[in-house]
């Protein structure tokens, strides 16, 4: 079983890295770094920020471009995939992903869980 301020550190983690996805959709365009924390305006520390990117580029969820000496960066993907790694996000920092699952599908709407049951049995293509 998992520490309970591991799973605290976990979640405070995805909250930051949802923050920041969220700011470099905000953008539209590439931005540096320092963009992002001045953007946040929550007091982070440059380095914060740096690791923070560099965990969503290790998720393949943002990508960067070296621009001059530094790097800007982008979403990896729009705003459906944001949503999507929200929920992900939420799912990783709970123990029982089977009972969250079962929960959040006997959750849904008809038309919905229709939806869901569709991509599962076909793809979203």
């Amino acid at each position: 079983m998992a520490e309970p301020d591991a799973h605290r550190r976990r979640r405070a983690q995805g909250a930051l890295e949802t923050r920041v996805l969220g700011a470099l959709h905000e953008a539209g365009a590439p931005v540096t770094a320092g963009w992002v924390r001045d953007h946040l305006a929550a007091g982070l520390a440059y380095t914060t920020v740096m690791t923070v990117l560099g965990r969503l580029l290790a998720k393949n969820a943002v990508t960067r471009r070296r621009e001059g000496r530094s790097f800007v960066w982008l979403p990896a993907a729009d705003e459906a995939g944001l949503a999507a790694l929200k929920m992900r996000r939420v799912l990783d920092g709970e123990q029982d992903r089977h009972a969250v699952l079962a929960s959040f599908i006997t959750a849904l709407p008809e038309g919905d869980e229709r939806l869901l049951r569709e991509l599962l049995e076909f793809g979203d293509g």
